[in-house]
């Protein structure tokens, strides 16, 4: 991370509203950074004053919660930096009131062996403003077939494993995926899609892709790699993490497979369950995504996995295109949504709409994935890393991807209106983006 050491001194936040899923705290309070981790947090604390020497901030009763942690965003290096590059998508991220960016590996090269990890390591100290951490590649070459060195890897800094939008078609690597991923109690996280029911499609499957003539993808060909997937980390005990999940169907299995005490865990974006396969529109390829958006019953069935718990984690399933590749005929078109600036309005609305409570949001962007990759963070405790959000999460607005930090623009939520917006985001007691005017 650029000039990522820890910032000496001691800062306190004060008439803040303190909100930290993992311990259940929602309350006003005050939290006092020192050296980059938060010294003392709690609804008493310096309820006398504020000592003197100590910078203050005065947060105006607004939310003060752990930066958030995206557990999927493509970032471009290496191979693909005309779509975005770990310094832009930081900078977004950092405007998002992320803190915590997990890479994926399906880059050219594809992250698959341990010198990469280590490249993306230095360009992250050297260049992001926000923790970048990455996910290596289960295959070599993300080609579905031989395994990579997930023990090497892991020791390199790879946090988790996938081979990103690919799936792992043959069943007997995944099963020896998954059960040398088991030794190591390391956490592979894959995308279910059938190749050969998906191949020649490009959205979901359905009233709409007859309209447009369009070739579909069954809600069938996630559902059955799947229950695929949870047979198989049954079967050698292993740690799975469903990777953007869109059906009702799956939704079912991963339920039932958590009934079974199964280590399965799933994420969703908010575009799945913001959107349906109708704002596909008239070949409107901004939402052209993968998975592809699906019907409105799916859309609900994912509220209710956000709300139940089938759904552990929010992501923003970040991948920039660049224009060229989104201005082409649909099915020719690149799939993908810049997601970071949006992340947390769009999940915001998941509480103004009354389906979560704020706090439980919230905790599928913090605490959740922090528990899932074993990182440093997602919490407000003494000793933890002062990763933190400001937000205001009233404040209306509307997406304009113009404005977007990232280099890539490509979003179908234009002049979409939304409640919340990020007012400070602070890594490690940094500074890193502030809308909010000076201290």
């Amino acid at each position: 991370m650029a000039n990522g050491s820890n910032v000496g001194g001691r800062r306190a936040f004060i008439n803040v509203r303190l909100l930290d899923p993992a311990s259940g705290l929602d309350a006003p309070g005050t939290l006092l950074i020192e050296d980059g981790r938060i010294a003392e947090v709690g609804p008493h604390l310096f309820a006398d004053g504020v000592p003197s020497g100590i910078d203050t901030v005065d947060g105006g009763g607004h939310c003060l919660c752990p930066g958030l942690i995206d557990m999927h965003a493509f970032l471009g290096e290496p191979g693909a930096e005309h779509k975005e590059t770990l310094a832009t998508a930081s900078a977004a991220a950092a405007a998002g009131g992320i803190t915590t960016l997990i890479a994926t590996p399906d880059t050219d090269p594809a992250i698959d062996d341990v010198a990469l990890v280590e490249l993306i390591k230095r360009l992250a100290r050297d260049t992001a403003v926000v923790h970048v951490h990455t996910m290596a590649a289960i295959t070599k070459g993300l080609r579905g077939a031989a395994m990579t060195e997930m023990g090497l890897l892991a020791s390199a800094g790879a946090v988790a494993f996938t081979d990103g939008d690919y799936t792992i078609a043959d069943a007997l690597v995944m099963r020896r995926a998954l059960a040398y991923a088991s030794t190591f109690d390391l956490l592979i996280d894959h995308l279910p899609m059938d190749a050969e029911l998906s191949a020649s499609g490009c959205l979901n499957e359905g009233e709409v892709a007859t309209r447009l003539g369009l070739a579909g993808i069954p809600a069938a060909a996630e559902a059955i790699i799947l229950d695929r997937d949870l047979r198989l980390a049954e079967l050698t005990g292993a740690r799975l993490h469903a990777s953007r999940l869109t059906t009702r169907a799956s939704l079912d299995a991963m339920r039932a497979a958590k009934a079974r005490g199964l280590r399965v865990s799933c994420s969703a974006t908010p575009h799945h369950f913001a959107l349906n396969e109708t704002a596909v529109g008239e070949y409107r390829t901004f939402a052209k995504v993968w998975p592809p958006l699906r019907s409105e019953e799916d859309r609900r069935a994912l509220i209710q996995g956000l709300a139940d718990g089938a759904v552990d984690v929010i992501v923003s399933g970040h991948s920039p295109q660049d224009q060229e590749s989104k201005r082409l005929p649909f099915a020719q078109a690149a799939t993908g949504i810049s997601g970071l600036e949006t992340m947390l309005p769009l999940a915001l609305e998941l509480h103004h709409n009354g389906h979560l409570p704020l706090l439980a949001v919230i905790e599928k962007m913090t605490a959740a994935p922090a528990r899932l990759l074993g990182l440093d963070g997602g919490v407000l405790a003494a000793g933890a890393p002062a990763d933190l959000l400001l937000f205001d999460p009233e404040a209306p607005s509307v997406i304009d991807p113009d404005r977007f930090i990232s280099k890539s623009k490509n979003s179908p939520f234009e002049n979409h209106p939304v409640q919340g917006r990020v007012l400070r985001t602070l890594v490690a007691g940094r500074e890193v983006h502030n809308r909010a005017g000076p201290a």
